[in-house]
């Protein structure tokens, strides 16, 4: 006779699911900033990774496009990177040591 229980462990299972579903939903409340330029160029994304919003310093537009575009696309990269590490954190709190794999959580 095996100790095994399945039905044990689909209900743990569903309540992992639970909990990460909810936990996602708590992300789309937690902001994090990436900037460029010392600052002058600044992106908040959710951890979601939803940018909400995008603020320039005007001494920025004295530059030329391209520069501005660098800048921005900078400061957005950095603004989603700390979102996906703010996300890793979050959900590797719900999972046993080592259960998370290299790529992370899958989705982000």
């Amino acid at each position: 006779m095996s100790d095994f229980d399945l039905g044990a462990m689909m209900r743990q299972a569903q309540q992992l699911r639970e909990q990460m579903e909810y936990m996602q939903k708590g992300l789309e409340n937690e902001t994090v900033e990436g900037s460029a330029a010392g600052g002058r160029v600044k992106v908040k994304a959710t951890g979601g990774q939803r940018i909400v919003s995008v603020e320039i310093d005007p001494s920025v537009l004295e530059e030329d496009r391209e520069m501005i575009q660098d800048l921005v696309t900078a400061a957005v990269n950095i603004a989603l990177d700390r979102s996906r590490d703010l996300a890793k954190e979050k959900m590797g709190t719900l999972l046993p040591p080592g259960m998370m794999g290299p790529g992370g959580i899958p989705g982000f």
